[in-house]
């Protein structure tokens, strides 16, 4: 099953997630003709995409907690990936 744009923007994490390793599989499989196999390579592109969209956005929104001299939570900070 083939998704188009709208419907993977609507696809949870989980789920987008689930699609890319079946299409991943089927490729591998070598079982998929030529020109399923450039619409499922588009179609994954596209998950992957959205995959990394939504793991950058989560990325964003993790805090980390700051302790003070004596071992106690101070605050939180935005969270630093470098």
């Amino acid at each position: 099953m083939v998704q188009d744009a709208q419907n993977i923007d609507e696809l949870s994490f989980e789920d987008a997630l689930k699609r890319l390793e079946a299409i991943v599989q089927r490729l591998e499989s070598g079982e998929a003709s030529l020109d399923e196999s450039i619409t499922l390579y588009s179609e994954g592109d596209r998950l992957r995409a959205q995959c990394e969209a939504r793991l950058q956005a989560a990325q964003a929104r993790i805090e980390r907690i700051t302790s003070g001299g004596e071992g106690r939570p101070t605050g939180t900070q935005p969270f630093d990936a470098d």
